[in-house]
């Protein structure tokens, strides 16, 4: 047995803010014919129950995990540069200036059901997309087709998505209405990953008759089918079953049968990966690092890539007034939040654009913890002692939110003391959490996160702010328009700079309070040997390596 150690392993963020725009890739080798059959059972524990499992219409990072395991998109990450690499792409070239991509497709793959895949199933892909009827469109924040593509088929002369076309068996067009500059970054989220044409329709794909977990999903929902490494078995309460994909293209791997099993307590977790019941979690807590040092058992780090905000729904009379926000704001200790509640390293922020990409603004400092001051903003409001419901998840860890019940506890005091009147609404992450706080509602303050999936300031401030929602209850026009224009500048000092403002913008108008930008980690046993660690989660498991 080879020593074991704790490792704090970074991805470098640095690689993922280089240029994303590469026009041409080259096809991934070929796996060797004579790839022995996996066989491996490895399980491995999560912080949560998948809301759903048709990624076009989840956005939860324990939903997106199970998902880029079985159905992949037509580009993916590189984990070296974070720039688009192939998948089920080999290649691809903007055309138009930007209005149009072309790619190629990788031959002779197969949906698990075997359907083949051809430019005809990714057509019907994007159109499923493009016509998403709008009983189908999500219980909370928009979907991220909206997110990227700004409207659906219905509203079509504001979409920037114009159209798919087959040019050829193995090639595909996609046209657009209007500049993207992100739009080969956006491609490599497991929102676009191509499911089988048969399974969509056969399983009704676009009929939510299925509640899990609280949740609206389709029969697909709970059963996708894709071309990916991993082929779908079995979801059985908090169990999700996968086994290896024999015809998979790609690097088969060593893992026959995975399980994602959820332990919703952090001691669980732990426990379970000393006991040998899993051979790794995620996500690590603070309080748990300690024990997990003195077991001997790996820790890998990510690089963040993460906000934790506190939300701010002004559809709530009170939350509509901008003095009553800056009081929030100035009121919370940031700082200590930090120390207490985070791993070690977490930076405290003003802002909803990491550090590490174009669009932060050194220029902008935020509201700085003052509580006298958050007393005189709070009396030179209109606030008179209103009730102040403040939503917060339990039952859960978040890479994004270790420890919810205890952040709460330190904000609601904090709050709680400068003279807010607050109401502390606790709900089950199970009880759809996600829904009931991004929708309309009477959640007057709401802890959320936002998990980063691609190198590009607009993946931050687009899906949050970039159109009128129920998380926020805001519709400001002026900062909306700035967000459309900096997505289709081209790369340079100009969007920098558009970003630059609008990152000025959210600060001064706080629609909500950026609170810190949290690294993760992952707990492994001394099993693994490599385990493919991502500050964007494309952690696929075919490419764990194991003692042998």
């Amino acid at each position: 047995m080879f020593k074991t150690t704790v490792f704090k392993t970074t991805v470098a963020l640095l690689a993922l803010s280089l240029p994303l725009s590469a026009c041409t890739a080259q096809p991934a080798p070929a796996p060797s014919s004579n790839t022995p059959v996996a066989s491996a059972t490895f399980n491995f524990g999560t912080g949560a129950v998948p809301l759903g499992l048709d990624p076009a219409l989840e956005s939860d990072s324990e939903s997106f995990r199970v998902t880029r395991q079985v159905l992949e998109g037509l580009v993916t990450v590189d984990a070296t540069t974070g720039a688009p690499a192939p998948s089920l792409a080999t290649s691809w070239q903007e055309l138009q200036d930007g209005l149009a991509y072309s790619f190629k497709l990788r031959p002779n793959v197969s949906f698990q059901d075997g359907t083949p895949f051809d430019a005809a199933a990714v057509c019907t892909n994007f159109n499923r997309w493009f016509t998403l009827p709008p009983a189908a469109r999500g219980e909370g924040n928009d979907l991220t087709f909206k997110q990227v593509f700004k409207a659906y088929s219905d509203d079509a002369k504001n979409s920037l998505f114009k159209s798919c076309t087959a040019t050829s068996t193995s090639e595909v067009r996609i046209d657009l209405t209007g500049r993207l500059t992100g739009f080969l970054q956006a491609m490599t989220m497991p929102s676009f990953a191509i499911s089988s044409p048969t399974a969509l329709s056969s399983m009704s794909a676009n009929n939510l008759t299925r509640t899990v977990t609280g949740h609206n999903i389709s029969a697909y929902g709970q059963h996708p089918v894709g071309t990916g490494p991993f082929t779908f078995v079995s979801w059985e309460g908090g169990t999700v079953t996968l086994s290896a994909n024999r015809d998979y293209w790609g690097t088969k791997g060593e893992i026959g049968l995975l399980h994602f099993i959820t332990y919703d307590q952090p001691q669980a977790r732990l426990q379970a990966l000393e006991d040998g019941k899993i051979d790794g979690y995620d996500p690590v807590t603070p309080g748990n690092f300690d024990a997990l040092v003195k077991s001997g058992e790996q820790i890998l780090q990510r690089d963040p890539f993460s906000v934790m905000y506190l939300g701010i729904n002004q559809a709530v009379p009170v939350m509509a007034d901008l003095k009553v926000r800056q009081a929030i704001a100035t009121a919370i200790d940031k700082e200590t939040l930090v120390k207490q509640f985070f791993i070690d390293g977490t930076q405290a922020t003003s802002q909803f654009i990491p550090p590490k990409l174009s669009g932060f603004n050194n220029a902008v400092a935020g509201y700085s913890y003052d509580q006298d001051k958050a007393r005189k903003l709070l009396a030179e409001s209109s606030y008179r002692g209103e009730e102040i419901k403040f939503y917060y998840p339990t039952n859960v860890t978040r890479t994004y939110l270790p420890t919810p019940e205890k952040v709460y506890a330190e904000i609601g005091r904090e709050l709680t003391a400068v003279g807010f009147n607050i109401k502390p609404m606790p709900v089950d992450w199970a009880d759809n959490y996600l829904g009931k706080v991004t929708s309309p509602g009477d959640h007057a303050l709401a802890l959320m996160g936002w998990n980063g999936s691609y190198a590009d300031p607009d993946n931050f401030v687009g899906p949050l702010f970039g159109t009128a929602n129920g998380e926020f209850g805001s519709n400001d026009p002026q900062l909306i328009s700035k967000i459309d224009r900096a997505r289709s500048l081209p790369d340079g000092p100009d969007r920098n700079a558009a970003y630059q403002s609008i990152n000025t913008q959210i600060v001064q108008t706080v629609p909500a309070v950026p609170i810190a930008f949290p690294i993760s980690a992952v707990a492994l046993s001394s099993r693994v040997v490599s385990y493919p660690v991502s500050p964007v989660l494309n952690e696929v498991f075919n490419q764990i390596k194991l003692a042998q």
